[in-house]
């Protein structure tokens, strides 16, 4: 990574975009304390992720474009594990498991083994695992891929509910027009370097964030 520079605020929706293997991924992982780094800062709500990588964790979420749940236990077992971790209240998880597990029409499969769960069956369940502690920062790599339209209309439908309530959310994608229409800022990364940044409208003008992205991604 070359300076990656980024601030992601409170209340806003925060798109990540780039070709494959410019550095998104890594770039994510980094601020969730997956992976280390030599040189630089990444806070959360002013806490390092360096110095205190737990306390960090303790106020994000973050979803993998390809999320690795433990195969052997049933879904709700899972979201009880989930919430045993964040030590959520046994009322406000019951509430969250049943409301989220019915937005996502997956309250039937709750009792069914994970290994059982197709692929947007458990990209749904890391949501609903994601949204139970109330994280204030949200992070998640291609969060639509897998998902159904009406599952990732939900989705869209959350992420702009967690972010009116304080929260902030980053996220890479390559659906261009989902980002252009929900997001509130962009950056563009190429190379591993932030090639253009901002709000929508002053990244996107009078084009489109697709033209946009193809220009760059041209330049060389």
């Amino acid at each position: 990574m070359d300076n990656v520079n980024l601030h992601i605020k409170k209340g806003e929706i925060y798109a990540f975009i780039g070709h494959n293997g410019a550095g998104k991924t890594t770039t994510l992982k980094a601020c969730c304390g997956l992976l280390g780094f030599e040189e630089g800062e990444i806070y959360i709500d002013g806490t390092s992720i360096k110095t205190d990588p737990i306390g960090c964790k303790q106020k994000l979420a973050y979803i993998p474009d390809n999320p690795d749940l433990y195969a052997f236990m049933t879904g709700v077992q899972y979201l009880h594990f989930v919430g045993d971790i964040y030590k959520v209240e046994s009322g406000i998880r019951q509430e969250k498991i049943r409301r989220y597990a019915d937005l996502f029409e997956l309250t039937e499969s709750l009792a069914m083994p994970i290994g059982a769960y197709s692929h947007g069956m458990k990209q749904k369940l890391a949501l609903i695992a994601a949204l139970m502690h109330e994280p204030k920062l949200m992070i998640m790599d291609e969060p639509f891929v897998g998902l159904d339209p009406k599952a990732a209309h939900t989705v869209k439908q959350i992420m702009r509910e967690l972010c009116d309530k304080g929260a902030a959310i980053f996220f890479s994608t390559h659906v261009l027009e989902v980002a252009e229409k929900l997001c509130d800022k962009v950056a563009i990364i190429k190379d591993g370097k932030v090639v253009l940044e901002g709000t929508m409208d002053e990244v996107t003008g009078d084009k489109s964030l697709e033209s946009v992205f193809l220009s760059t991604a041209e330049e060389e």
